[in-house]
């Protein structure tokens, strides 16, 4: 029986659960969102049942919608954008499709999308939509090996791949033609790859040729049911290999209705002639959801140049109407603003203060944006907005959180509506995400979408309480349609995080008064870094405490930071010789302060991340060196001499925010 919840966005379907004595731990009570949805499935639309359909029905009803677009390059400048229908595209999908067919590749098959966004990558994701081929994108920043343990594990056995790519494929030979017998290029091919590829007995075609391999053929399209799974995506995990997450036609179907439905209670519904600018990689859920939610309408998608450095200019040209972001962009949007503004003169910067507060006074009072200061949208704002196009109505935030400031102020100036999500590749992207023209959500990922249900489990360890009266927190746990179908060829890690139905996120939340979720810590130390890299801290002391020089090491970072800082416990002897080699005199503790010692010590971390091979984000970009060793005096350690992360935060806080100052 459902009840209204004391919180206003939510319904209650489940009451709280005391902990059972060596059994299940406490657990909150479960609850969905109260606008709209009302039942825990989207009701049934015949004809509707895998994401080929999405297309499919798009199709059917609007052929002559523009659907793909990407700039025109005339002597080597980018012109307008030229576009493909939705007929142009179907025609084009079906001989893929039937070129996929004639190299032996069929339902259930596996076939491999490596590269940046592009129309091609679109159109290979439908032929494999069409025939109940597993889509496995290969997401580029996994790193060199990562792709060969994904063409491995999942037995891609045709891979897609973009031109400037195949160098890169051609490393992971003679592993991954164990399963790989073909690979199509999204443009040219060039000689020395075709031998290479042809010695190991595989083919290699350019696109142009693809089209024309099923010739005239025509192959029936197989059935295919909502539980089929429609693509395997691999999240990078946080040690050990990337895990290959099944996501079923249910899961995409349940979430495009969720956002659906989502927009609707909201009235921002999209529409035929909405815009999307895609750049954010397709081999990630949130971006694919996305799309797959346009396609859904009718819509439109533009494709950006691949550059980041471009990526305002090409949205100048295209003027999308929704602009999906991860923090680490919509932080670079509010910098180059706020240079604007400090650029702008004494005048100028004096009538952008103005119609900041008074614009935000009246949003805070509960006016909707559009009418919060009409006038000041016209004279200063809107110069804003022509930044981003012109046009953009909706700009969503995912993939790690978003500072509240950043949140606030572009709320303010973009005169659209500025909303924070979130969810994992697990869950299918969107879990929840925050209302539109409701302030009291800064800073929260907002109440479940429709169809998800959501309660929090109590981590005593933590001292996190799910069924605390003043303010329960603990692990988001997440049940419903949009979970995924577990980890590919991984059954005992699916059954670490999904229990009787509820996929636990390893996130901890705390429900907020009017029924949003907060995200305040994670279950176990890794975490998110700005742009949406995971970091598995642990392993990255291991390596780094291999380091010469250094007795220990402590590893920060945060959601909110794009790179990580460190405090060391360095070797005195080691020290002590490399200052009297190098004219640094005085005792450890002055020595420690020494600016050209910690230029040493994190030149030595540098060499030793390198040498391990970690990635860009993985290595120190600052240090701290501790003379005194971590110790339980200050109750930085165990007894077994474990790390106390909250505790060590605490200690060296002023010191952690004097390092990231420092590197801005």
């Amino acid at each position: 029986m459902e009840a209204v919840s004391t919180m206003k966005h939510l319904v209650q379907v489940e009451e709280g659960k005391e902990a059972v004595e060596g059994g299940a731990l406490s657990a909150g009570p479960t609850y969905r969102c109260a606008a709209g949805g009302k039942g825990a499935a989207p009701p049934a639309v015949p004809g509707l049942d895998c994401c080929w359909d999405i297309f499919r029905l798009s199709v059917e009803r609007c052929p002559d919608n523009r659907m793909l677009g990407r700039r025109e390059i005339v002597d080597g400048k980018a012109g307008k954008y030229t576009w493909l229908t939705y007929k142009e595209v179907y025609d084009t999908v079906i001989k893929v499709g039937a070129a996929i067919r004639s190299c032996g590749v069929g339902k259930g098959g596996r076939c491999g999308i490596y590269g940046a966004n592009s129309p091609e990558w679109v159109i290979s994701m439908q032929a494999c939509n069409a025939h109940g081929i597993y889509c496995v994108p290969l997401y580029d920043t996994l790193g060199a090996g990562a792709v060969e343990f994904v063409l491995c594990h999942a037995e891609v056995q045709i891979a897609f791949v973009e031109e400037k790519k195949i160098g890169e494929m051609l490393k992971t030979f003679p592993n991954a033609t164990k399963f790989l017998k073909t690979i199509v290029s999204f443009g040219k091919v060039n000689p020395e790859h075709k031998e290479k590829v042809e010695q190991n007995g595989l083919s290699i075609y350019s696109w142009e040729e693809f089209l024309q391999l099923g010739g005239e053929e025509k192959f029936e399209l197989p059935p295919k049911d909502k539980d089929d799974i429609c693509t395997i995506m691999y999240t990078s995990g946080t040690t050990g290999d990337p895990k290959g997450v099944l996501i079923s036609n249910k899961s995409i179907i349940t979430i495009v209705s969720a956002v659906d439905e989502f927009l609707i209670n909201s009235d921002e519904e999209l529409r035929e002639d909405d815009v999307y600018i895609s750049y954010l990689p397709l081999a990630h859920i949130f971006d694919r959801v996305i799309e797959e939610v346009f396609i859904h309408h009718g819509a439109s998608i533009g494709f950006w140049r691949g550059d980041v450095k471009l990526l305002v200019e090409d949205i100048g040209e295209l003027k999308p109407t929704v602009f999906c972001a991860v923090p680490r962009v919509l932080d670079r949007i509010y910098g180059g603003l706020q240079d604007k503004i400090t650029a702008g003169g004494f005048l100028k910067k004096t009538l952008f203060n103005v119609a900041y507060k008074y614009k935000q006074g009246n949003m805070l009072k509960g006016s909707k944006h559009e009418e919060a200061a009409a006038v000041f949208d016209k004279v200063v704002f809107s110069k804003v907005k022509r930044g981003l196009g012109g046009r953009v109505r909706l700009i969503l935030s995912g993939a790690a959180p978003l500072s509240r400031h950043v949140e606030e102020y572009l709320r303010v100036v973009t005169c659209s509506h500025v909303l924070q999500g979130y969810g994992l590749t697990e869950t299918c992207a969107g879990s929840f995400v925050s209302l539109p023209n409701n302030m009291s959500m800064l800073g929260t990922v907002g109440p479940p979408v429709p169809y998800v249900e959501v309660r929090l489990e109590s981590v005593p360890e933590m001292g996190y309480d799910a069924l605390s009266s003043e303010t329960p927190r603990g692990e988001i746990c997440i049940r419903g349609d949009t979970l995924f179908s577990g980890y590919y060829k991984r059954e005992d890690l699916t059954k670490e995080v999904l229990v009787d139905g509820w996929f636990h996120t390893g996130d901890i939340g705390e429900w907020q008064p009017d029924g949003s979720m907060k995200i305040i810590d994670r279950k176990k130390n890794i975490f998110k870094l700005s742009q949406g890299e995971y970091v598995a801290v642990e392993n990255l002391e291991n390596i780094f405490g291999q380091t010469h020089g250094v007795d220990s090491v402590w590893v920060y970072g945060n959601s909110f930071e794009s790179s990580l800082v460190a405090v060391v416990n360095p070797n005195k002897q080691a020290l002590e010789r490399w200052a009297e080699s190098n004219g640094v005199t005085g005792e450890f503790a002055t020595i420690c302060e020494d600016p050209k010692a910690k230029e040493f010590i994190l030149g030595e971390l540098t060499k030793m991340g390198k040498e391990k091979k970690l990635k860009g984000f993985e290595l120190i970009r600052a240090v701290h060196l501790d003379p005194v060793p971590f110790d339980m005096d200050r109750d930085l350690i165990t007894p077994t001499y474990k790390k106390k992360r909250p505790q060590l935060l605490k200690y060296y806080q002023s010191i952690i925010d004097g390092m990231y100052k420092s590197m801005k």
